[in-house]
């Protein structure tokens, strides 16, 4: 895989997100579900952690460092939207920075997250999983909350045939 597949897979993830977001009221983005779930705003925080952690000095030091808070990031939320969007390009600029920083031959390189060894190829993926699996969550959340006033974000039910015909466009 190469660093503009990454790159184009990061920047997929994030859009997606943000298309997300803007369809819930301030309300609906701190809300929490019921048995220790999260609100869209902790996992902001904790997305927004976590792409710090790992990508600031991403070849020189460890992923997970010492001046991470990972359990406040799912502590009930008291900053506001625009801080934890604030937030969230600060961690996003630094992924992209670095990506922009690295060489084809860096994905070959080993760093460490939490003292393992990965390829940074390996570490890369890892990454991309782990803001799947939370992208995810923020889009079904969501979809949840903002109910019939819901935009899709893909192809919506029943299109599927518009869709590939060219006649149905979702933008």
């Amino acid at each position: 895989m190469s660093l503009k597949l990454f790159t184009f897979e990061f920047e997929r993830l994030k859009k997606l997100a943000e298309k997300a977001f803007v369809q819930v009221s301030d309300e609906q983005f701190f809300q929490y579900l019921p048995h220790e779930g999260n609100s869209m705003a902790t996992l902001i925080k904790h997305v927004s952690g976590n792409l710090k952690s790992r990508f600031t000095d991403f070849l020189t030091s460890d992923g997970e460092k010492p001046w991470r808070k990972r359990d406040e990031e799912f502590e009930h939320e008291t900053d506001t939207r625009e801080a934890l969007m604030a937030g969230w390009e600060d961690g996003w600029k630094i992924l992209f920075d670095t990506l922009a920083s690295l060489t084809e031959a860096d994905l070959q390189r080993n760093i460490f997250i939490r003292n393992e060894a990965l390829p940074v190829d390996v570490a890369l993926l890892r990454q991309i999983s782990h803001y799947s699996y939370h992208v995810g969550q923020l889009v079904m959340l969501a979809k949840m909350w903002a109910g019939d006033h819901w935009q899709s974000l893909s192809i919506p039910k029943g299109k599927s045939d518009a869709y590939n015909q060219g006649s149905y466009l979702n933008k």
